[in-house]
This record gives C-alpha cells, structure tokens and sequence, in this order.
C-alpha cells in the first residue's frame, strides 16, 4: 500500500466515483421511467388528473424523506453503508412497481424507491467529493449528473423501445404482462450491479476520522493520495475537526454567535429550491404527455424524450471540462439566464398556438421554434444547475456540518421536486401550457438574481477550508 503510485491513485478514486455514481444512474432512471408509463398506470389504475399526478409524484415523497435522513444515518453508519442500503430498495422499488394492481400498492413501492433516490442523491455526490483532490472534484462530482441523465436517457430509450415492440405502453409485451410493467423491471439489472460494485469501495475516510477511526481512515487516505499526501490530508481532517464534537448534529446549522440558521444553510436551501421551481423535471417526467398535448402522437412523444435525453449528455460531457477551469458560479449564473429566455419563448409558442377539433393545442409554424427552445432549455439547464448545484451542495459545507446541510438542502430540493411535478397536471387543465412554462420562465429569472447576489465560488478549495 505504502508503494501506491500516483497513476493507481487515479484510477483508484475514479474506479471508486464510478461506482459511486452507479446509484446517480439509478437516480436517473427510476425518475425517468414513469415517463413512458403515465398512460398504463391511468389505464390500469382508473385514475384522472390529481391522481395520475400523485402517482407519478409519489416517489418524490420518498426522495424527500429519504434524502434528509441519509445525511444524519450518513454521518452515524457511514456514507457507503447508506448507499448499500439504497441498493436494496431500489431492487425492491423495480420489481414491486412493475407488479402493481392498484394505486395504494404502487405508490408504496414507489416511496421506497424514492427513499433510495434520495439516498444516493445526496450521499453520492457527497462521498465523491469527500474521496477526490480538490483539483478534479468538480470533474468527478459532475459525473454524478451525467450519470443521472445517462439514466433519464436509457430509461427513455428503454420505454421507446419496450412500447414500439409492444405497440402502445399499455399492450402486453412478454408472459401476459404490458409493457409499461416491463418498463420498470429493466431497473433491475443496474440496480443489482450497483449492490454488487459498492462492495469493493472503501469507507468515505473523512467520515472513518469523524467515527473516531483514524488508522482506517489514514489507510483509505494513502490508498487514495499515496503514503505521503494521505498522512498530510489525515492531519488536516483532524485540525478542521479538533476542538469541535466529533459526532455531528443537525443543530451545528445553528450559528453559536448569532444563535440563527448559518448563512451556508440559506444559500445550500436556494441552490435546491430554485434547482426544482424552474420546471426541469416536468420536461423529465411528464415530456410524453407535455408534447402529446400539442399534437404528437405516443410514438413521437417518447422518440422526443430520447432525443431531449441525448442533449442533455452532451450538455453535462460540456461542464465536465468547465467546472474546474472558469468555476460554479459563471456556469449557474449564464444557465438560469439562458433557461429563461428559452422558456420565455416556449411561452410565446404556446401562445400563439392554435386548437384541434379535440380542443389540443396545435403548434402550427411554431412547431419547430417550441421543440428547438425546450432542447435549448434542457442543455443551459443540464450544462448549469443540473450537475453544479449538486457538486456545490457536496462540497461547499464545513466537513462538521456537511451531512446535516445536505440533510436540510436535499429535503427542501425533493420537497420542491413534488410540489412542481404534482401540481403540473393541474396546471395544465387550469392555466395551460403556457401559464405553466410562464411560472418556470419567471423563476429561472429570479434564480439568476439568487446566484449573483449570494452564491460564492467553491472552485479549487479544499474541504477542510470551507467556511459556513
């Protein structure tokens, strides 16, 4: 071990961020899936508007539970250990939503899987950044979001696919069952390799300090860094800890001095809130139904989403070499900006559309214009927001108060994240597409104000140098 070169230190930690962010795929694909199912679950399930929005909201429930607790579980069994325990429920989410006969049933399996999502949302981010060189941190930690959308991508490739064989998303595909069910089960092969793949990954080392498990964490840290640099970095954690109680409390987000919520809580809490309020994950689980409404047919909807999939790759592979180099803040800053002015014109297109004898919108010559700006909008948002407010939150608490931060600004992301997805199809019946997108156009304007007026840069410093 003393004789780990730099290149296996490399290799080591990426080996151990890709694992990492198998659970980010998994994140990805259980929230994309429901996509292409919402037409199955309303046939199966007799459900209309509220309740299609609450079984495909559902899920958030459990992201939101799930994400506040893994930070506080994190800090007491471990960030890999919680990971481990996300797996499992994503396995049992996979196979128990696809079996489904009633909504009741659904949704409980759906919570559960939340409970993962939110997990590994927030815990895989945060042990990336607690394993890699402040150097890169940026680079691995944005992996995380390509890894998500990697995720989002497949499972619309996977429900384009599954509903061509099938005909429609509600005909039966294989042994008697529809191929929305099958949807569903497709999970099942990743998440079995993410449980398998995390048991060959160390313990976050920063964590082992706060556990009082010093050798172990010294001996990840060489593994990591190499003899000299892990020895250096295992005093350093232990100087940004000493004179401090070991074992975290959600109460460190209390400021001693002021006796108020730390300043890093608010602005970790907006980073996550306007994450969510400028409508990105109607696109991602209701894109099937949004381009439907204005005349596309199911075929065509879901052909779509794998297209609005593909770009958001590359938007992410973009940020990948630009995190580390020009920093977080230019990058939130131009892509709120950018996501307002597209959204503003998706406004303007569904304006000025005209209605079908069905009394659906019809895009006419806009057509093209609406389709452009939402795949304008989903790059600026999977080149900004999507990938870096993840890395922030990883990595801009104090390691003191890392797990409780993200506890509190992953609550309030999921929280948000339900609101938005569950209202949506109620929107849509009461103000329309228009009004909707209006509302999402106004915050992504607003959050550009939030990140220049509060957000600070992160690039480049090391964990132990944050301040809150």
């Amino acid at each position: 071990m003393n004789n780990v070169t730099e290149q296996d230190n490399t290799l080591f930690i990426a080996f151990i961020s890709i694992v990492a962010t198998i659970g980010g795929f998994l994140f990805g694909f259980d929230s994309g899936v429901i996509n292409g199912t919402v037409d199955g679950l309303q046939t199966a399930f007799n459900s209309e508007s509220i309740g299609t929005g609450f079984n495909v909201s559902s899920m958030l429930l459990g992201c939101a539970v799930g994400a506040f607790f893994a930070g506080r579980l994190a800090d007491k069994y471990g960030r890999r250990a919680l990971l481990l325990v996300a797996a499992v429920f994503f396995i049992i989410s996979a196979w128990g939503s696809g079996i489904s006969t009633g909504s009741a049933e659904f949704v409980f399996y759906r919570i559960l899987g939340g409970l993962a999502v939110g997990a590994a949302s927030v815990m895989a981010p945060a042990y990336i950044s607690e394993v890699a060189p402040a150097r890169y941190r940026g680079m691995l930690t944005t992996v995380q979001q390509v890894a998500i959308i990697t995720g989002l991508f497949m499972a619309f490739v996977s429900n384009y696919a599954l509903a061509n064989m099938a005909g429609l998303s509600t005909a039966e595909l294989w042994m008697g069952f529809e191929a929305w069910r099958w949807m569903f089960w497709i999970e099942l092969f990743p998440a079995v390799l993410f449980l398998v793949a995390l048991l060959f990954i160390p313990e976050s080392p920063r964590f082992l300090v706060v556990s009082g498990r010093k050798a172990d964490a010294k001996a990840v840290l060489i593994r990591l860094y190499g003899n000299d640099a892990g020895n250096r970095k295992s005093e350093e954690i232990e100087k940004s800890l000493a004179g401090d109680h070991h074992q975290p409390r959600l109460s460190d987000l209390i400021d001693k001095v002021t006796g108020k919520v730390r300043k890093i809580a608010w602005i970790g809490i907006g980073l996550a809130v306007f994450q969510q309020l400028v409508g990105i994950n109607v696109v991602f689980y209701y894109g099937a139904v949004l381009w439907q409404a204005v005349g596309y047919t199911e075929s065509e909807a879901l052909l779509t989403n794998v297209i609005s999939g593909a770009v958001s790759i590359a938007a992410c592979i973009v940020t990948l070499g630009l995190v580390d180099k020009i920093g977080r803040k230019p990058l939130l800053k131009w892509g709120s900006i950018g996501m307002a002015v597209t959204l503003g014109i998706m406004v303007y297109c569904f304006l000025q559309a005209g209605t079908d004898a069905n009394g659906n919108l019809v895009l006419g010559d806009n057509g093209a214009l609406a389709l452009g700006s939402a795949l304008a909008y989903v790059f600026c948002f999977n080149m900004s927001w999507g990938p870096v407010m993840w890395v922030m939150l990883g990595e801009m608490f104090p390691n003191q108060i890392r797990g409780s931060g993200l506890a509190i600004a992953g609550l309030a992301q999921w929280v948000t994240n339900f609101l938005i997805t569950w209202t949506f199809p109620m929107l849509l019946a009461g103000i329309g597409l228009a009004g909707a997108y209006g509302l999402y156009a106004i915050s992504a304007a607003i959050s550009a104000v939030f990140v220049i007026k509060f957000v600070y840069e992160t690039k480049g410093t090391e964990l132990e140098d944050m301040q809150g």
